[in-house]
């Protein structure tokens, strides 16, 4: 009898074909393979967010995604009903070190690389920054700015001059770095191509912290609507980038006051052929900025010297006054390795972050408006790129948004102000 029961026993008893085990096993699975397309279709913070967010209790904040609400205190909680994920209703501005900014501020300082975070999430973090007033902090900007003054020093070489640069001096251009030019032609030439005008400064005409309060003009669309002309045009000194236009019909916005423009000499090439025949429209432009100085960046490479220059020839052909000047090479490169440690890896700096890093050196307190790299405001709505047009920049020269990336964080620090909504 032994025998017959066990010649008949069920071969699929204990395999526990899709039983608990099995479907428990095919569960685990498909959450797995869930979690994994979530992964993907929403990002790295997908899970750390939800993780985050769950363990906030009372006035914790952590790295909050949800919307806030404040506290009697003045601390910050995660609104637990809302459905806006920022604040848009809060009217009035919090003191810069309450406990809300400074968690605000913490927020910022989080994302240690712009990669961290969706760009939706970086957004959502700075419009809440907003309700936070700005106050410059000494101790992060005077460190700052010695940081600056040690690899840089714009009060001594920002422009070339026959003092940082004297006769005899080899100049290497910024770029083509098997083009040298031999200064001796700078002060004494008396050939056809002499390559430096006798009438360039003899030093620097600015100096350190020479200035008080400073406004670094953007051409980012973020500016248009923003009414921030009267806040620009009361700044003791005023640096606008490329010639941008600055007549009645954007002055509301971007001011007209101008100290320093940038012109780079592609603008020369394109727009008034090198100034190789008419030179008087190219004149005319520059009398928009009624008797501000011009720089350019003639050493950055062999092309674009010869332009550079005639722009000098011009103007004393012009019998103008106006000052033109020469950025340094070598203060360029040594630029472009302070930011390079600082996350911004392009083949060139941008023209808005050469003034700012100079406007650092030369002004206590700095003030960004037309400051942006992104299509969209930090609301979600599409801008253009400029205020003045929708031209975008050639792919892979610059890198826009780790430059502003790196200006939210200086501006959470309390290093300069970064102006990207309406001026009030």
């Amino acid at each position: 009898m032994l025998r017959r029961r066990m010649g008949y026993a069920d071969p699929t008893s204990g395999r526990d074909l899709l039983g608990n085990r099995s479907l428990c096993f095919i569960f685990i699975c498909a959450f797995g393979l869930v979690t994994l397309l979530q992964q993907i279709l929403y990002g790295k913070n997908y899970i750390k967010s939800a993780q985050q967010f769950s363990r906030l209790k009372g006035d914790e904040t952590g790295n909050w995604t949800g919307p806030v609400n404040f506290l009697d205190d003045g601390s910050l909680k995660p609104a637990r009903n809302g459905k806006k994920r920022y604040l848009d209703s809060y009217d009035g501005s919090y003191d810069y070190n309450s406990t809300a900014c400074k968690e605000l501020r913490q927020e910022i300082m989080d994302v240690k690389v712009l990669t961290m975070v969706k760009t939706s999430e970086l957004f959502e973090r700075w419009r809440n920054l907003q309700v936070c007033k700005w106050q410059q902090n000494m101790v992060e900007t005077n460190n700052f700015k010695t940081s600056l003054s040690r690899c840089c020093n714009a009060p001594s070489f920002l422009f070339t001059t026959k003092r940082n640069t004297p006769a005899g001096t080899k100049l290497r251009y910024e770029v083509d770095t098997s083009g040298i030019l031999t200064s001796s032609c700078m002060t004494s030439c008396t050939t056809t191509y002499a390559m430096y005008p006798t009438s360039y400064p003899k030093d620097m005409p600015y100096s350190k912290s020479q200035f008080k309060k400073c406004a670094v003009v953007g051409n980012g669309g973020i500016i248009k609507n923003s009414k921030c002309g009267k806040d620009i045009d009361s700044a003791d000194f005023v640096f606008r980038c490329n010639i941008p236009p600055i007549n009645d019909k954007y002055s509301a916005d971007v001011g007209a006051k101008t100290d320093l423009v940038t012109i780079n000499p592609s603008i020369i090439t394109e727009r008034f052929q090198k100034l190789e025949k008419w030179r008087r429209p190219f004149y005319e432009v520059l009398q928009n900025y009624e008797n501000s100085s011009v720089v350019l960046p003639a050493f950055y490479n062999t092309r674009n010297t010869d332009v550079s220059f005639r722009v000098k020839y011009m103007l004393d052909d012009f019998d103008s006054q106006r000052g033109v000047f020469f950025f340094h090479p070598q203060y360029l490169l040594n630029v472009q390795r302070f930011w390079t440690v600082q996350g911004v890896r392009a083949k060139r700096l941008s023209s808005g972050l050469m003034l700012v890093t100079a406007a650092m050196e030369l002004c206590e307190e700095v003030h960004l408006y037309g400051f942006w790299a992104f299509p969209m405001n930090p609301s979600g709505i599409f801008i253009t790129h400029h205020y003045y047009d929708n031209v975008k920049p050639r792919p892979g020269f610059h890198a826009m948004p780790h430059e502003i990336f790196n200006f939210m964080h200086m501006h959470t620090r309390g290093i300069l102000n970064v102006h990207s909504g309406p001026c009030t």
